[in-house]
């Protein structure tokens, strides 16, 4: 019996501590388990409002000038003088370059010669009285000459003409191929000169987006991916033919550009507006929580943040179309809502605040 009795008081003596250090782990993560609650999660929040949002195809675009000009010399000669330089801003007439014109000229007088003699017989003929001294066909043939005289005469004075050279377009001289004093061949090169002010977007698009498009519609073009400034585009032409090979057909965008922002020959970004939702409910889209295509967002309730699905329409840019599952009014989380969950408590500050928070 005294055995017995030992035997169960080391059994007490051994389960006692056992106990207490039960009793007292249960009582730590108790403790944790209510700091864990009281923790509140630091966000930043916004108010769901109603806007407009597009929807839009994005593709790359090779923009060209609709109007340049390689300006050459009709003539051969000694350039004398050179009037403008790579960038400068030029009109149509304006006189770019000046080539040595001497034999033009001695050309020129010599045929105002033959015309001013051949005119003086003609003259002369016509007023004799007696017409027995030369005959018809002697006249015709006079005619005939001052004709071939004439024309011989314009012919030089264009040549001279053609020693001034002048821009075809208005426009920027985008390159000088030659410098003053150099011998310039008939039909050589002198200058390009392109005109900037409106440039013409090249886009192929897949064959599935021919019924998507139309005259006039609006287009936004990105001069590269680093920057948000956009220029706005409309579509000027669209090809009716698909390409066999590629599957694509050919549009031209209309791109305005007075600025001089854009460069013909730019590879850009474009963005087609196709359809545009009006009064509808938008959030910034980085507030979106995106979970195996199942869409959420964090809605503030008291010191609470509930997480609530919903369904997404167009988006633009930051912006997102919401078609279900919030209301406007409402306020959701927007930066913060990694550390969230379902009924989570929150702490709302500023943005400046915030990120000092997760540092």
């Amino acid at each position: 019996m005294d055995s017995l009795n030992k035997r169960a008081n080391n059994c007490f003596k051994i389960a006692l501590p056992l106990l207490l250090v039960a009793v007292l782990s249960a009582c730590g993560a108790e403790e944790e388990v209510k700091e864990e609650e009281k923790y509140a999660v630091p966000v930043e929040i916004t108010t769901v409002l109603q806007g407009d949002v597009s929807s839009f195809y994005s593709t790359t675009a090779t923009l060209e000038a609709p109007q340049e000009a390689n300006v050459v010399t009709r003539i051969s000669g000694l350039i004398e003088s050179i009037n403008v330089e790579e960038g400068d801003r030029v009109t149509k007439g304006q006189l770019l370059a000046v080539i040595d014109a001497k034999r033009q000229r001695f050309e020129l007088a010599r045929s105002q010669a033959e015309v001013e003699i051949i005119e003086q017989e003609l003259n002369r003929l016509k007023k004799m009285s007696n017409k027995e001294f030369f005959s018809a066909d002697s006249m015709a043939k006079l005619e005939y000459n001052l004709q071939a005289a004439l024309a011989k005469r314009d012919l030089a004075a264009l040549q001279v003409q053609e020693s001034m050279v002048r821009s075809p377009i208005d426009g920027v001289v985008a390159t000088r191929f030659v410098k003053a004093g150099n011998m310039a061949k008939e039909f050589d090169e002198l200058f390009y000169v392109v005109n900037q002010d409106e440039l013409y977007g090249i886009v192929h698009l897949p064959e599935q987006q021919l019924q998507s498009l139309r005259l006039g519609q609006d287009a936004q073009i990105f001069a590269n991916k680093h920057t948000d400034q956009t220029v706005h585009a409309k579509v000027l032409r669209i090809s009716p033919v698909v390409d066999a090979q590629s599957g694509t057909f050919k549009v031209t965008l209309s791109v305005p550009n007075k600025n001089a922002t854009l460069k013909a020959g730019m590879f850009t970004r474009v963005e087609l507006r196709y359809d545009t939702h009006n009064n509808v409910i938008t959030v910034p889209y980085n507030a979106v929580v995106n979970q195996d295509n199942e869409f959420a967002l964090y809605v503030i309730d008291g010191d609470n943040a509930n997480r609530r699905a919903v369904s997404l329409g167009y988006r633009e840019a930051d912006t997102v179309e919401i078609i279900a599952g919030i209301e406007p009014g409402e306020q959701i989380v927007i930066r913060g809502h990694q550390n969230l969950k379902d009924q989570s408590l929150v702490e709302v500050i500023g943005s400046l605040d915030l990120a000092s928070a997760t540092k």
